[in-house]
């Protein structure tokens, strides 16, 4: 008797010492980021790679686990990387957008990007956050549900990440360096990929990706859309989609032969290989329905089931017109949050902050733009071309360094016009670097607005730190007495990237419940080099969890 106490005492004191593994788990990963010689489109050029790979590496963890991810930087540039759609309670410092957030790696620096996928489950990705290094610095995060917690529909068999993109044959920064000196639009890039392979591209016998699969089985297929300005559609030929999720929240499960998806977004579907066997092609398609050059190069890939023969005829499908207005909207109003007892859609239903914001392009003079007849492409919130500090905004505002910006960015377009139709006849905008400041926990409801200045465009905006509510979305310009009886306060699709229409608005709603400076920016990069970006800043709150975290020790400095 004395003994089993003496052992039930070592027990206790043993399980004290040492608790039982918890369920989240710190993973650890290393980026190199270093040139490689990659062959596409029948040529090679020097890339800027992780680790040698394009795509680069999928991040695996799940909910709730910490990663520790050590960037070397061995390129010419200079590097930062973000961590697309995740969260960042409290760690700002490791959200990744170059002056935004920190200052970039120089060459030979290392930074350990250190956070915690904390209360997140699905798909999300990371690239580069930088010039235009993300062409082909970037891939997938995939982070799974924690043990023992189910997916909320049919457990797929195999699950495959899908990653689509654009490739230049020639070097990426010098594509937009040479449009910044003239004043107009970069070329447009020379193939879509789907996993890093275009398919057949004019007289490049290219080879395309092969999807592998068994008959009778349910694959999960995780699509990011990695491409720098363009939108994409998504098809496989003689199958449908079940859309389960986007952006890392789930969905109401609807079927689709399409998908639409705008650069910045992700999206899980499952897809169910209901044929005996056979190819079936893959396209990946360009959606612009304005005046606006486009790469229309397709990116094909097959679908092939196990016991077909690689001389078999392939099962075609043509992708949807490039100006499918129609297809774009039946994919995007179907989408609703799940909004069940354990997956909740928390929209704010009372506002602290009404804010408006127009989008789009505008003119200013640039006398050594000869290309542009001494004027220059710019871009803009509220006529506001956001200028990039020298120092990065996140310490400016963590150690009150002055003169790096304001908080004075305008909550109302500063002239009211026809947003969406007309001409202007000044289409100058101001510069500065401005930021919009946020009580903690406060509510905000932003229209976003599209103007047709120069040319109305689809502008997928991304805001970092937050998911956010999409209530309401329409044509032509926003009416604040009759738009807001058609919201959708009960199931609007969460999210952290948002289509807004061509021509038309776009309301989204979030609580600034996550301390520090996010930026929000157009994802077309083009449109975020021109100027079409700002910052919020979330002031700390009183409670203990509420204020941003000391930074790290190894963050880059300016």
């Amino acid at each position: 008797m004395k003994s089993h106490m003496v052992w039930f005492l070592f027990l206790v004191s043993f399980l004290s010492v040492f608790p039982a593994p918890s369920e989240s788990m710190v993973r650890h990963y290393k980026f190199n980021v270093v040139m490689k010689n990659i062959t596409r489109l029948c040529s090679s050029k020097p890339t800027v790679t992780v680790n040698g790979r394009y795509p680069g590496p999928t991040i695996y963890a799940r909910e709730d686990d910490t990663l520790l991810i050590k960037v070397v930087n061995h390129v010419k540039y200079n590097v930062s990387i973000h961590w697309h759609g995740v969260r960042q309670v409290r760690t700002g410092w490791a959200d990744g957008p170059a002056y935004i957030t920190q200052c970039p790696l120089q060459p030979g620096q290392v930074y350990t990007y250190n956070y915690t996928l904390t209360g997140q489950r699905g798909t999300l990705w990371w690239h580069a956050h930088i010039l235009w290094l993300r062409a082909t610095v970037h891939g997938a995060i995939v982070i799974l549900p924690k043990r023992g917690v189910p997916y909320p529909f049919p457990k797929p068999d195999h699950e495959k990440v899908i990653v689509l993109a654009e490739w230049w044959k020639s070097d990426t920064e010098n594509v937009i360096n040479e449009a910044l000196k003239s004043g107009l639009a970069p070329n447009v890039s020379d193939a879509h990929m789907i996993n890093g392979h275009s398919g057949p591209v004019n007289n490049c016998p290219s080879q395309g990706y092969k999807l592998s699969v068994t008959n009778g089985k349910t694959y999960l297929l995780r699509l990011v859309n990695a491409a720098l300005n363009e939108e994409l559609f998504f098809k496989v030929a003689g199958h449908l989609f079940t859309v389960v999720e986007v952006d890392a929240v789930y969905v109401k499960p609807f079927k689709t032969d399409t998908i639409l998806i705008a650069p910045g977004q992700t999206t899980n579907v499952l897809l169910t290989t209901s044929k005996s066997a056979g190819k079936y092609l893959v396209t990946a398609s360009p959606f612009m329905d304005s005046p606006i050059a486009v790469d229309n190069v397709t990116a094909t890939a097959t679908v092939h089931y196990s016991g077909t023969l690689s001389s078999s005829p392939t099962t075609l499908t043509l992708p949807p017109p490039q100006n499918a207005t129609t297809i774009a909207n039946n994919f995007t109003n179907s989408l609703r949050s799940l909004n069940s007892k354990k997956y909740p859609a928390l929209v704010p239903t009372t506002i602290d902050h009404h804010l408006f914001f127009t989008v789009g392009l505008g003119l200013n003079p640039c006398p050594t733009c000869k290309a542009g007849n001494g004027s220059r492409v710019v871009a803009s919130i509220n006529n506001v071309t956001f200028t990039m500090p020298k120092t990065a905004l996140l310490p400016a505002h963590y150690f009150n360094i002055s003169g790096v910006f304001t908080t004075d960015f305008p909550k109302n377009p500063p002239h009211v016009f026809n947003y969406s139709g007309g001409s202007v006849t000044n289409m100058a905008t101001e510069t500065g670097t401005r930021l919009y400041k946020l009580p903690y926990n406060a509510t905000v409801q932003l229209v976003l607005q599209d103007t047709g200045v120069i040319a109305p465009e689809n502008h997928p905006i991304h805001l970092h730190g937050f998911n956010f509510f999409e209530v309401g979305r329409g044509l032509g310009n926003f009416n604040a007495k009759k738009d807001p009886s058609n919201f959708n306060l009960v199931d609007p699709v969460e999210r952290n990237t948002i289509g807004v229409p061509s021509g038309g608005w776009v309301v989204i709603r979030f609580r600034a419940d996550n301390p520090g400076v996010w930026f929000m920016h157009c994802h077309l990069e083009v449109h975020t080099t021109w100027g079409l970006k700002m910052a919020f800043l979330v002031e700390n709150g009183k409670g203990p969890n509420q204020s941003i975290l000391p930074p790290p020790k190894d963050l880059p400095k300016c």
